[in-house]
């Protein structure tokens, strides 16, 4: 008998999808709406929630092929995930420098040229598109899909490591962040004086966390998270968090805190271990007090959140095309605070929109079909 198929948490979706609108939010500049996004509330951001519940479902979706059929048809699954997100970073990377060039040269602005990075595909766009194809060019706000494609690269000997020894796993992907660490290293880009913004090195750990919480990690996890001590200490850090948090946005508010304590900004590239942390201790008190069956999840309300959590790739690449596009209206038409709240609700409407027609499009092609008798 095939064996039974895991129940699909919601809880992944919904907060997978509200990463996706805090993102979008996050990447439209001077955006009012952005300050209710998670990045304002302490260390951690959307980018974290991202690739730690991206890690966790890839260990729920590939671990239970790799352990049935094999390491090569699960590795040969997850290799074919890599070359889907790879493609869709190149169409749209050359879609989006398509967009960009042309609001710069129809309207004479040279502000988008340079605020978006692409005065050298202007200048030489040959080159920037072979670098394009070999992950050396990245354009602003798409930084994530190469360190996805990295990381999904990376994961089949990780997930097979995982499956037979989740401690060691965990403590290899620890050893690689630490020496990262220690000396710096990371991916060059194009030119040659810039590097990975979020260097895949870094990441990795806490992407491979959240692997491990989906397969090694569910032992014992149960009754640590339930811990009451825990659970005040974390409390204690978050509130640490976002007291601090309120410096970097009220700069007059440092004068009656130790200079000791004026920590921003962390290390995003390299993964601050302040912000891994904020991201966990979140993480942990979700899965303390939203359960599974939690009604909300299967609200009318939550129904947009859920759904483009669940086509997270193409609801990410549309949202980086509005992102410029609420960035072009707030330049050329206005910048006012109703026209930044407009143009957010216009840019999760459609993403909510793209995310209803694809499901509906899904459930289309899996139905069966109708023999009509001739």
């Amino acid at each position: 008998m095939a064996p039974v198929k895991p129940a699909r948490d919601l809880r992944l979706d919904f907060f997978r999808g509200l990463s996706l609108w805090f993102i979008f939010l996050d990447h439209v500049p001077s955006n009012t709406v952005s300050w209710f996004t998670v990045r304002n509330f302490g260390f951690s951001d959307a980018a974290e929630i991202f690739v730690f519940i991206s890690g966790y479902t890839a260990a729920f979706v590939y671990a239970p092929v790799m352990r049935e059929r094999g390491f090569v048809i699960g590795a040969a699954r997850i290799l074919k995930r890599a070359w889907q997100i790879y493609v869709a970073f190149v169409f749209l990377s050359v879609i989006y420098l398509a967009q960009i060039s042309y609001a710069a040269s129809r309207f004479q602005n040279p502000l988008y040229a340079e605020e978006m990075g692409i005065l050298h595909f202007l200048q030489i766009p040959e080159v920037v598109l072979l670098e394009v194809l070999r992950l050396r060019f990245l354009l602003p706000n798409v930084d994530v899909l190469p360190l996805y494609i990295v990381l999904v690269l990376a994961f089949p000997p990780m997930l097979w490591l995982l499956m037979r020894s989740p401690y060691l796993a965990l403590a290899s992907s620890l050893a690689i962040y630490l020496v990262v660490k220690v000396t710096g290293w990371n991916f060059s880009l194009y030119p040659l004086d810039r590097e990975w913004f979020f260097n895949p090195m870094a990441w990795q750990f806490l992407f491979f966390i959240g692997a491990w919480c989906a397969v090694g990690g569910a032992g014992w996890l149960p009754s640590f998270i339930r811990s009451n001590i825990l659970a005040a200490f974390l409390v204690a850090y978050l509130l640490f968090a976002l007291a601090l948090s309120v410096t970097w946005f009220f700069p007059a508010v440092t004068v009656y805190i130790p200079n000791w304590l004026l920590i921003f900004p962390l290390d995003k590239t390299g993964l601050s271990p302040l912000r891994l942390i904020h991201l966990l201790a979140l993480a942990i008190m979700v899965v303390r007090f939203v359960p599974p069956e939690a009604a909300f999840l299967r609200s009318s309300w939550a129904r947009p959140l859920i759904l483009c959590g669940q086509h997270s790739l193409e609801i990410f690449c549309a949202g980086v095309f509005l992102s410029f596009t609420a960035y072009f209206m707030l330049v050329e038409v206005s910048s006012r605070v109703v026209m930044q709240v407009f143009v957010s609700l216009c840019g999760i409407s459609i993403m909510v929109s793209l995310a209803g027609l694809m499901s509906w499009y899904k459930n289309l092609d899996s139905r069966p079909q109708q023999k009509t008798a001739v």
